[in-house]
């Protein structure tokens, strides 16, 4: 499985990377899927926002945008994160910046994965998941 890392317009970088790389391996693993490849792609307020209108339709800023480029059990995708809002949260959820991003990561595989949060029900499954694979990083 291959995973990169990308900055787009930030100058803030993910640590960790090689740990982050065998954690997403092993949840994909832990799921049953085949990994191919992951981007994480760091990137600003505009192009999140601007990623958001444009392929979801929604005016607002996120933490995170997962496309899904799946082929049967085979994980494959781009996760675009934003730091700015992943650090608001951070705040917001008085967790560090380093946690928080992991569990915007883990949330992005999850949903590659084929997970949703849609739903009341689909977001209790998706934050007990996170919580699992968090305490396996």
């Amino acid at each position: 499985m291959e995973i990169f890392f990308h900055n787009e317009d930030v100058k803030i970088e993910v640590k960790e990377k090689e740990r982050i790389r065998k954690w997403i391996e092993d949840t994909v693993k832990s799921e049953g899927k085949k990994g191919e490849t992951i981007n994480i792609i760091l990137t600003s307020n505009s192009n999140i926002l601007s990623l958001n209108k444009k392929y979801l339709n929604r005016n607002y800023m996120t933490d995170i945008i997962a496309f899904n480029y799946n082929r049967e059990n085979i994980i494959s995708g781009d996760l675009f994160l934003n730091p700015d809002t992943i650090k608001k949260n951070a705040k917001k959820y008085k967790t560090i910046f380093a946690e928080e991003i992991n569990r915007v990561i883990i949330h992005g595989v999850l949903h590659l994965i084929g997970y949703d949060d849609k739903k009341e029900e689909e977001k209790k499954v998706m934050r007990e998941k996170e919580n699992f694979y968090l305490d396996r990083f």
